[in-house]
């Protein structure tokens, strides 16, 4: 029955090895059928796979089994497919029967399912050459939707660690002020109180870079209403970079560590700007601050997740970028004593397979 591991099934040949310039054309148009598994092994794919096999050897019959049996066909299906299928994956080779060749699909050397064609004219090497460039593709779909979720669930992670660290500082924010002014405090709640709904609206992993400025303008409000004249603020966006998909809460860390490690500390204050713009293929994000400064490498071991504070922020949003663009795209802290500091990030313009929803 399929779904038992069969014993000794031996690695893959290369389909190339063996077979005639039939098999090199087979393994041609094979190439075309890699992409029907990017989602997977799926009845969807696998109907859509024998579709084109069938077109492609003029079989009279072709099914695509998994280890739960049939999956997919297309023309005659015969009555015996589940057989064939199981003798397949026994043998760890390819099966004749009456006018039907079966051949097993290998993942590695682990069994995926197998590949029935029917027809009288049909030779086995062209259907095991098939079934081991399916395999192959399998394989890598395999290996490409783990890679997916194993991104997908660091990203879950990377949120839920920054999201309470977010409204922490909001809300010490406000707090500064409830004795002082609280008709102020009142008024900044309902600030806060569009950030918390932001924070935790459940909208996935991603946003747009005009929510992110938005929000970021209502967190510079709370700060600005602690800091008081300490504090000026500037930002900029171009309208072409609004659309921009982005990860959820990538611009306030950066916003907060201009804050508390460049105005904070200096007497008198100083200005934070933050920018978005369009620079070839990328949106740029920048925050710059004429605070402080900071030493290059008690930047970068803040950048490294081992500061304090806002440098969990930091070192979130530099994994978070890193994880789904590539290395090229984390984030750049330049910085001096004494010479401010500046925060650059670059987002593609365009990512595919992300939405905000």
């Amino acid at each position: 029955m399929i779904g038992v591991h069969p014993p000794g099934i031996r690695h893959r040949r290369h389909p190339l090895q063996g077979g005639g310039t039939d098999v090199a054309a087979v393994l041609r148009a094979a190439r075309g059928m890699a992409d029907e598994f990017a989602d997977g092994f799926t009845q969807q794919a696998a109907d859509r796979v024998a579709r084109r096999v069938r077109r492609l050897l003029d079989a009279d019959g072709v099914v695509l089994c998994d280890l739960a049996g049939p999956l997919g066909s297309a023309g005659k299906v015969r009555e015996d497919v589940r057989d064939l299928a199981d003798r397949a994956l026994a043998g760890g080779h390819p099966v004749r029967s009456a006018g039907a060749v079966a051949a097993p699909l290998l993942t590695g050397a682990e069994p995926t399912g197998a590949l029935v064609v029917a027809g009288g004219a049909i030779a086995a090497e062209q259907v095991e050459a098939l079934a081991d460039w399916l395999g192959e593709a399998l394989e890598r779909a395999v290996l490409g939707l783990a890679r997916e979720e194993l991104a997908l669930a660091e990203l879950s992670r990377l949120r839920a660690q920054i999201s309470p660290h977010f409204l922490y500082n909001a809300l010490s924010a406000i707090a500064s002020l409830v004795r002082s002014d609280p008709e102020r405090a009142r008024e900044l709640l309902v600030q806060f109180s569009e950030l918390a709904r932001y924070a935790f609206s459940g909208r996935g992993q991603f946003t747009t870079v005009a929510e992110e400025f938005r929000a970021i303008e209502v967190y510079l409000q709370l700060e600005r209403a602690r800091f008081g004249s300490r504090l000026s603020t500037s930002v900029r966006v171009a309208p072409e970079v609004l659309p921009v998909v982005l990860p959820f809460l990538t611009l306030q860390p950066l916003v907060e560590n201009a804050i508390r490690h460049g105005i904070e500390p200096r007497p008198g204050g100083g200005t934070v700007t933050v920018t978005g713009v369009a620079v070839g293929p990328d949106c740029t994000i920048t925050v710059d601050d004429d605070g402080a400064g900071m030493d290059p490498e008690l930047a970068g071991a803040v950048l490294a997740g081992r500061g304090e504070g806002s440098g969990i922020g930091l070192a979130n949003v530099d994994q978070r970028l890193r994880t789904l663009y590539g290395p090229e795209h984390g984030v750049v802290v330049e910085t001096a004593p004494g010479a401010g500091t500046r925060i650059t990030c670059r987002i593609p313009l365009s990512a595919p397979g992300m939405a905000t929803r």
